[in-house]
């Protein structure tokens, strides 16, 4: 009885790393540079209100498109595109990225540091 609790304890705890392992994590420096760059397309998926209290530079608001996202996205499937929710904790990022991924988008990544991360780093938004 003991290992069979052991081992549902051990595949309980591994299912959030199989979640946050299937986007890779982009650093708030890397994603500057590509900002900075025009070489990647950020969405926020952080609800309307939030997008307008301020968001990454660039971002599109998710909720207010998704329904037209692919309408949002580049033409090149490779480019690559970012999506971010809150923080470290949030998972909201997921439906961004997974709606990107099946439009084909084969470059997907994740800000796991999120909006709360990206302020602070002392790192502008825009509203």
């Amino acid at each position: 009885m003991k290992k069979a609790l052991a081992f549902l304890a051990a595949a309980f705890l591994a299912i959030p790393a199989v979640f946050a392992g299937e986007y890779p994590d982009i650093s708030i420096e890397d994603l500057k540079k590509a900002i900075s760059e025009k070489k990647v397309t950020v969405i926020d998926v952080n609800g309307s209100k939030s997008y307008e209290k301020g968001h990454i530079p660039g971002a599109i608001d998710y909720t207010a498109n998704k329904e037209a996202l692919a309408s949002k996205l580049p033409a090149d499937k490779g480019s690559l595109v970012v999506a971010y929710c809150g923080g470290p904790t949030c998972s909201a990022y997921a439906k961004a990225a997974t709606a990107a991924k099946e439009l084909g988008y084969t470059n997907v990544k994740h800000l796991s540091a999120g909006i709360s991360g990206w302020l602070q780093a002392g790192e502008k938004t825009e509203k």
